[in-house]
């Protein structure tokens, strides 16, 4: 798949075959997710690969709207380290980059992903750090969750000319 097409073709897929996403492919859309642009490159992730279906189905007790992922075979929880950024501000732009990285390469890969928001949700930091015995050092920031697609979902068109100003407002 051509990058403007994935770019343009992703959709947030949240009904997944009952299929295991082999370890290979995990592995490539971190390899991705790892290449996504970072303040001054410092690369401030970790990411919790969850594939245990009993921590999935523990899911949507800690994110309400991460219901799927009792139902998916893979999630991927992607996580900062303050301590590494650049400065303040800079994790989730960090972040947000490297998530969506994980969506692009998954959707380009034949799976179908959601980003789940977990950043300045204290809830959701605290139950996710709880969860997956996450150091405190250590801030959980997107719940990406990963599989097969089972569900077609229709491309909207989303250019909005009257959005767009150039060279001032």
């Amino acid at each position: 798949m051509e990058a403007y097409e994935a770019l343009i073709t992703r959709r947030s897929i949240r009904q997944y075959q009952d299929k295991a996403v082999p370890a290979e492919i995990v592995d490539k859309i971190l390899g991705a997710a790892m290449q996504a642009p970072s303040a001054v490159d410092t690369q401030p992730w970790h990411f919790v690969v969850i594939d245990e279906a009993d921590l999935l189905r523990e899911i949507p007790s800690v994110h309400q709207y991460a219901k799927m992922a009792a139902r998916a075979p893979c999630a991927i929880l992607v996580c900062a380290e303050p301590a590494l950024a650049h400065g303040p501000g800079y994790v989730p732009q960090d972040c947000s980059a490297a998530t969506e990285n994980i969506l692009l390469a998954a959707h380009a890969l034949g799976l179908g992903a959601v980003w789940c928001g977990v950043y300045a949700v204290p809830d959701r930091e605290a139950g996710f750090r709880s969860l997956l015995s996450i150091p405190e050092s250590v801030q959980p920031f997107s719940l990406v969750v990963l599989g097969y697609p089972d569900e077609a979902r229709p491309q909207p068109e989303r250019f909005k000319p009257e959005r767009v100003h150039r060279n001032g407002w």
